[in-house]
């Protein structure tokens, strides 16, 4: 066993996909060092996901690659569920200006996403790859230093001493196996054929996702660059060709390009892990939660678990914070997580309606239901819930902003125009409908941050008019631009400081930020 020569790092990384190389660059960019471990040397080169939502597309931004992510991707008009005879039965759009201040929906290749974020790694000093390495063991003690060992390409061992591990080391994760955690099946699997295809030829489409509800043949389509295209089939006892397959989108007479880029199996599942933590051992991504991918919503919610863990992680690291602050990864991402995978399961079932007696019921139950005014808008929007109630997430009897998303509109700043949160930086805010008090002021001054009058961020009057919505004249946002409380319209101070200063509460001096506020909006934090 070789202990190598920097052998205590910060922070362990088990695997550099989509969610460990973007989990390293939001510790980047706090200051925290990593060591990825990827048993692969290169990016994989084949397609897996290809669609994110407008609040991934806004982590990928706090990860400093959101203007390389919109050159890679491509707006998508939403979701269509349609009959076997392809007839729309509902239909879910998804517009160009999201809340998150980009596309509600959007289409990219995941190779093209790595190397993105793959590059992006290389240009910081704080990370280190190492690739084409197997990781052979996590602990067995996980609170800290964890011993982490892993095997090279040439059969050595290593080993190394981390504060931390994060484990984004997929659906049979050994990380998972070393704090003990097992799956809870949420009772959804099945075998899909998924093809990708590469073709200039005339396929129908409508430039966003359609799922067919044809219990005999459910499908999913989608266009996901210019020339590529996806489709999903369960599989039946048919052994059809893709030519077969995909003929409804296409000419019957077409015989041009028809470059399949692709063709495998996979089994669907809908589970999530009993437990997420362990110590300072923790589970992100496919490690923690199994989605299938009726909702597109994979992928995005390991992105998630990066964002939420991260900048709790680096507080406690660099500047003492509270240990009972990573409690609250698990309490906040866990329920989300497993409402998700619901809700994709419930996609599910509306495809195929089930193969049991009250299958034929319930697919004109959902025939019927997406004809109601305003219920496929509704349905639409609960991707992404807010969080519940926890100890950074005040909320009261009556549910107001606290545990949702700050919108991200653009604002003028010395005359340039940007996205709010690059103007916030990467710590926490206070944003106020007014001038701020003598309460406000010094709440913000303790935390370090601005306190910002919305009216100066020149936005068009998108965040006041959310703030009034919320019946609130100030907010506190945590880094991840989650509310934690709010002063309600009228009121002088937060709802309930006391429950959640103290994870705050830091015992060392702030680690400035990369991303800072100009200094036009820090004055009102020392009036």
């Amino acid at each position: 066993m070789t202990v190598d020569e920097a052998a205590h790092v910060p922070v362990v990384i088990v695997g550099a996909g989509p969610v460990g190389v973007t989990a390293a660059l939001l510790l980047a960019r706090r200051g925290v060092r990593s060591v990825v471990l990827e048993r692969h040397r290169d990016v994989y080169p084949l397609p897996r996901a290809v669609a994110n939502d407008d609040e991934i597309h806004r982590i990928l931004q706090a990860a400093g690659v959101g203007e390389e992510f919109t050159a890679i991707s491509r707006p998508a008009n939403g979701l269509r569920l349609l009959d076997s005879r392809h007839r729309v039965m509902a239909e879910f759009r998804r517009t160009p200006h999201g809340h998150h201040g980009y596309p509600q929906s959007s289409m990219f290749d995941q190779p093209e996403l790595e190397r993105v974020l793959r590059d992006a790694l290389d240009r910081r000093p704080e990370c280190e790859l190492r690739g084409g390495v197997e990781v052979t063991g996590v602990g067995p003690d996980t609170t800290g230093p964890v011993r982490v060992t892993y095997r090279d390409e040439d059969g050595g061992e290593h080993e190394l001493w981390a504060d931390a591990v994060l484990g984004c080391d997929g659906a049979n994760s050994l990380t998972r196996e070393a704090i003990g955690g097992v799956w809870e099946d949420l009772r959804f699997e099945e075998r899909w054929k998924v093809i990708d295809v590469d073709t200039t030829g005339p396929v129908r489409c409508w430039e966003g996702v359609d799922q067919v509800c044809d219990p005999a043949r459910p499908a999913t389509f989608m266009r996901v660059s210019e020339n590529r295209y996806r489709w999903e089939f369960r599989l039946g006892e048919g052994q059809e060709t893709v030519r077969e397959l995909v003929a409804p989108w296409l000419p019957s007479s077409y015989d041009g390009d028809f470059e399949v880029v692709r063709e495998t199996q996979y089994t669907f599942r809908a589970r999530v892990a009993d437990r997420w933590r362990s110590g300072r051992v923790f589970v992100l991504g496919d490690a923690a939660h199994l989605t299938p991918p009726f909702v597109g919503q994979g992928l995005c919610s390991g992105l998630r678990d990066a964002y939420n863990l991260t900048w709790k992680l680096a507080r406690v690291l660099l500047q003492g914070g509270d240990e009972r602050l990573l409690d609250t990864y698990e309490s906040e991402r866990k329920p989300h997580a497993r409402h998700v995978v619901r809700l994709a399961v419930a996609m599910g079932w509306a495809m195929t309606g089930g193969q049991d007696s009250a299958a034929a019921f319930r697919r004109r139950a959902l025939a019927a239901a997406c004809r109601i005014p305003g219920l496929t808008e509704l349905a639409g929007r609960d991707l992404s819930p807010p969080l519940t109630a926890g100890p950074l997430v005040r909320r009261g009897v009556r549910r107001g902003l606290a545990g949702t998303h700050c919108p991200q509109p653009g604002v003028s700043v010395g005359g340039r125009r940007t996205r709010l949160d690059d103007v916030l930086g990467d710590a926490f805010a206070v944003l106020t409908a007014a001038e701020p008090g003598p309460a406000l002021t010094a709440l913000a001054h303790g935390l370090g941050v601005p306190a910002v009058p919305v009216a100066d961020l020149g936005d068009d009057g998108t965040l006041a008019a959310w703030l009034r919505a919320g019946r609130a004249d100030a907010v506190l946002l945590r880094p991840d631009r989650v509310v934690i409380d709010v002063v309600p319209s009228g009121g002088r101070d937060f709802t309930s400081t006391a429950a959640w200063a103290s994870l705050l509460h830091t015992t060392r001096s702030p680690v400035p930020s990369e991303r800072t506020a100009p200094k036009s909006l820090l004055r009102s934090t020392t009036r």
